[in-house]
């Protein structure tokens, strides 16, 4: 209850911010990111685009992947003809694609450029039943989806979506034990960024969705605000060696139990693992793993 009030009332945390502020409020008083270079997924819109062009502003070289290039290139203009000094480089990344994966890598290790930030935002993708020439294709996407499609009646949109973000989580959570364990001067967290209506809810119309957001309208952040937690993270002198955490309105929060749960998250790397590996049976191994029951 208290957590509500907050949120209503736009209360700051431990912080010294809260649910109302904006991401340029959040870097205001951060150092220079001039020497900071960020990969930005997912920055053709929306949280994505904003935290991409507060970024800029303070400073920091941004890397922008996508598949569409032509948004991806409508984004660096945006930025560049507000911030003209912004250094922005569009490179070309279908998340659908292993082999595209791999190739922006060795693209991006041609540069010759550090790589300071990794900022991953979800985009609305349309998977398809195809192969990129290399036996890639989507087969991890269709491992995924393979038992709903098999019993259709049992598929449920919103907690699929939970699901999903229910993995980032326990993804984030597996990542900076394994970085501690080596020893390795890298920090990874979550973060959730609150209600917002971006351009992937919208594509999403239907009378239930749109009753949900009209009853909800006053709950909702506006993208600059949605924005702010992520800029926070990843720029504010507090988080400097602060990794494995959960953050939401610009403040450490707790995670659901199943957000905590560290056997699951070793069992989802494992899968995943198995899932980006060059070994073409490695998606139809996925059942005996029991990841995806």
């Amino acid at each position: 209850m208290l957590e509500t009030v907050n949120y209503l009332m736009g209360s700051v945390g431990p912080s010294g911010y809260g649910s109302k502020s904006t991401a340029e409020q959040v870097t205001q008083n951060c150092s220079d990111l001039s020497s900071v270079t960020a990969i930005i997924t997912g920055a053709t819109s929306g949280i994505g685009a904003e935290t991409a062009r507060v970024l800029a502003k303070r400073g920091a070289r941004l890397v922008l992947p996508a598949r569409n290039l032509k948004a991806a290139e409508d984004t660096r203009s945006r930025i560049v003809s507000e911030f003209p000094d912004s250094d922005v480089l569009v490179m070309a990344l279908d998340l659908s694609s292993l082999s595209s994966v791999r190739s922006f890598v060795a693209d991006f290790e041609s540069l010759k450029l550090p790589l300071n930030l990794l900022m991953s935002f979800s985009a609305d993708e349309t998977f398809a039943e195809e192969d990129d020439g290399n036996g890639d294709g989507n087969r991890y996407a269709r491992t995924y989806c393979e038992r709903d499609v098999e019993h259709p009646r049992h598929y449920d949109a919103t907690r699929a979506y939970a699901f999903s973000k229910l993995a980032n989580v326990l993804h984030t959570k597996e990542l900076a034990r394994r970085l501690k364990e080596m020893k390795a001067n890298v920090t990874v967290n979550c973060v959730h960024p609150g209600i917002v209506r971006t351009r992937l809810t919208r594509e999403r119309e239907g009378l239930i969705t749109d009753l949900v957001f009209f009853l909800s309208s006053k709950l909702l952040k506006t993208i600059p605000q949605a924005a702010a937690t992520t800029c926070y993270v990843a720029s504010h002198p507090k988080m400097a060696n602060v990794s494995g955490k959960y953050f939401s309105d610009c403040n450490e929060a707790s995670p659901s139990k199943l957000g905590s749960n560290t056997t699951e998250a070793a069992r989802l790397w494992s899968v995943s693992e198995t899932m980006v590996s060059k070994d073409s049976k490695a998606a139809s191994d996925l059942r005996g793993l029991g990841g995806l029951d």
